[in-house]
């Protein structure tokens, strides 16, 4: 195996446990290859700030990160960016996206997230998300304009049903990422400071509506958005908006209430769905 065939083999591996892999696995091998690199780089930061390490490590290894984008869009070389070199020509990747990425994951080091008022909350989705997205539709082939609006709603819907999907995960590691005015108007009665707490409140399944009404308007959008698109250009994002807008679905069936049972992408759901936009 040559080392350009073993790096994309990397990539792969990295990516297959991931909800995303097939939608990525439906696009030409070029494009694909370059989606491997931008979850790459996006498993990387997170696990800088996700991992161990002192508030002082993960911020200096973010600031890296920074540093080696900056010098790859200067033509300088990129250190542990290099990867990234090949897409972002091919593709014109902006550097600015980038960034949104690193600035994301360096909201969840310090102090964790714990109740942001939607501004906050939204800011963090955007970077986390939307971002990502932002980088991906210039893979899948849609303009800038049209990228951005789908990235802006499809990224939103898909976080927010990892947010609800995943409040019980993030709680363990002291996380909340639901809207403060939200559970302030529910009258949670926890101390909001207090995730585990916050999760055990009778109120939160009220709160939790609310956040995936927003979702699920996200997703309206970015169906019409895609609905208007080079059929080709959406089938990804179609297959991974399908598969997530299932999971919020059969939450919203399932409730909040203690106790909750994970839910996961459904398979038969998934293969329907790959079918549908990846096949035909």
């Amino acid at each position: 195996m040559s080392a350009a065939e073993e790096t994309v083999a990397t990539h792969e591996a990295k990516a297959s446990g991931s909800s995303f892999y097939i939608a990525m696995k439906i696009l030409p091998q070029e494009k694909r290859d370059a989606m491997y690199a931008i979850y790459r780089f996006c498993r990387e930061v997170d696990d800088i700030a996700d991992e161990g390490g002192t508030e002082e490590e993960k911020r200096a290894g973010l600031n890296q990160w920074r540093a080696d984008i900056n010098a790859l869009f200067r033509a300088a070389p990129a250190g542990q960016a290099g990867f990234l070199l090949g897409p972002t020509k091919e593709y014109g990747l902006r550097r600015e996206d980038f960034h949104a990425v690193i600035d994301g994951m360096e909201m969840d080091v310090g102090q964790p997230v714990i109740a942001p008022d939607w501004k906050t909350l939204d800011l963090y989705v955007d970077r986390v998300a939307c971002a990502v997205g932002r980088l991906s539709s210039r893979v899948f082939g849609l303009d800038s304009a049209t990228g951005d609006a789908l990235s802006h709603h499809l990224g939103r819907a898909l976080q927010l049903t990892n947010i609800l999907r995943d409040l019980d995960e993030d709680a363990a590691i002291g996380r909340l990422y639901l809207p403060r005015e939200e559970l302030e108007k529910a009258k949670v009665a926890a101390d909001l400071s207090d995730p585990a707490a916050v999760l055990a409140d009778p109120a939160l399944d009220a709160v939790c509506r609310i956040v995936a009404a927003r979702a699920e308007a996200h997703f309206g959008e970015a169906d019409e958005i895609m609905a208007d698109a080079p059929r080709d250009a959406v089938k990804a994002p179609r297959l991974m908006g399908a598969a997530y807008h299932s999971v919020l679905k059969r939450l919203m069936a399932q409730g909040w209430a203690a106790p909750r049972k994970r839910v996961r992408v459904n398979k038969i759901g998934l293969v329907g769905a790959y079918l549908r936009y990846g096949v035909f």
